[in-house]
């Protein structure tokens, strides 16, 4: 259920320590990472956008290293081109997070906020986050449209969503409408990508014109 949105929400602290095994790991990189960021990573937009991108987790050395969603790394090097492409940004992509780009009625989080290792984080830890994420869903009182970049993403956004897995099916190129249950919305529209990992991209599960696509659309919905 998608509740009335509240005036604002609080991202996870830099200490926070709601995963044991995220806090070690974070530990661990500010030893061996002492020049990045190494803490859990807010969200990237503005709270009056209108769609919102969630990701997996920070990888290790983009967005744990910026401090940035998806900046630093080949998910970025392939998802900053494509919002500057379709109107969601503007400015520059300078792979680090004072190159000035600016997002137009975009907003880009992430499932997990911390470094999980080898990306992977566990069930537990997905579970943990979501609150966070659930707030922010709750505190965007424009928000139209939800991008979930890969299975993970899309599955713990439908929990929190409070609707059955199986009646909304992850698929790359879906389009999902979910009613709302807020006074003042028409409801949402959750579209599902591949995520844009490198592995994805360099084996061709998600190429370039696929994921040009999926925004085409958003685009469209939206008016753009």
């Amino acid at each position: 259920m998608i509740m009335a949105a509240p005036l604002s929400f609080s991202e996870p602290g830099r200490e926070c320590a709601l995963c044991p095994r995220l806090e070690k790991f974070r530990h661990e990189n500010r030893r061996a990472l002492p020049q990045g960021f190494n803490a859990p990573v807010p969200a990237f937009g503005a709270l009056d956008a209108e769609l919102l991108i969630v990701g997996l987790a920070p990888g290790l050395h983009g967005a744990n290293r910026t401090g940035r969603p998806f900046t630093g790394d080949w998910a970025g090097d392939m998802l900053y081109p494509a919002l500057l492409r379709f109107g969601f940004a503007q400015g520059n992509y300078g792979e680090r997070a004072d190159d000035g780009l600016r997002l137009r009625q975009c907003r880009i989080s992430n499932a997990v906020r911390c470094v999980p290792p080898q990306n992977k984080p566990t069930t537990a830890e997905i579970g943990a986050c979501r609150a966070f994420l659930a707030e922010e869903i709750a505190a965007m009182p424009n928000l139209r449209a939800l991008l979930c970049l890969g299975r993970i993403a899309h599955d713990s956004t439908i929990r929190l969503l409070g609707v059955k897995a199986k009646t909304f099916p992850f698929a790359h190129g879906a389009r999902h409408f979910i009613e709302s249950h807020r006074r003042e919305s028409r409801g949402l529209a959750l579209y599902d990508s591949y995520h844009c990992s490198r592995y994805n991209t360099n084996t061709g599960v998600l190429t370039p014109q696929m994921f040009d696509a999926i925004f085409a659309r958003i685009a469209a919905d939206l008016g753009k």
